[in-house]
């Protein structure tokens, strides 16, 4: 019987250590909890950086509008085709044509932009004595060649805008005296226009 009894005894024996070794607060971790892998410590390889002013400005991308507008020259020149074959709309075709003359306004501004950049660039060069009087001289001249083109190209795409909104207008009340079109869409018309000519 005592033979029986006595691996119990050891057992509790053996235990009773440990129990006592167990942390009394329930909260508090044991010692063979293993350690957190991720320490809350201040990031020091934090990076700020400053929002860009307003009068920093990104440059244009040149290329991206050069690619655009050939695609949409080659859009109008098939639209024409298109039309003249009687598979879209004549109001397609001059569509395709004025998104030309859009694109042609806006990459000439974006080239200006680019010349303006340069131009301050070449200008602080030059007082930092970096560069002669004559490449400011010429930036300068890109600069005002690039504004001439601009407000050609702005100009014309001016007119292109009313010459449609006229266009579009006229074909409305003609659709409204048809019977095909609605009162509303003549509104929207004499609308568009009237906006258009307030801002030329």
């Amino acid at each position: 019987m005592r033979w029986i009894a006595l691996p119990f005894v050891l057992a509790f024996a053996i235990t009773l250590p440990a129990q006592e070794e167990l942390p009394k607060d329930p909260e508090q971790p044991m010692d063979i909890e293993p350690p957190l892998l991720i320490q809350e410590a201040p990031n020091q390889n934090i990076v700020f950086t400053t929002p860009a002013t307003g009068d920093q400005k990104p440059a244009p991308d040149v290329d991206q509008l050069t690619a655009s507008l050939e695609k949409a020259r080659k859009s109008a020149a098939s639209g024409e085709r298109l039309y003249k074959s009687g598979i879209i709309a004549k109001v397609d075709a001059e569509n395709r044509a004025l998104k030309v003359i859009r694109l042609e306004a806006e990459l000439a501004q974006a080239k200006l932009e680019l010349a303006k950049q340069n131009a301050a660039e070449e200008q602080t060069r030059l007082e930092a004595g970096e560069i002669p009087e004559s490449e400011l001289q010429q930036a300068k001249s890109v600069e005002l060649a690039a504004s001439k083109e601009a407000e050609l190209a702005i100009a014309k795409k001016e007119k292109a805008e009313l010459d449609a909104a006229v266009l579009n207008l006229q074909r409305q009340k003609k659709l409204l005296a048809m019977g095909s079109g609605r009162k509303s869409e003549v509104n929207r018309a004499e609308e568009k226009l009237s906006a258009l000519q307030q801002k030329n």
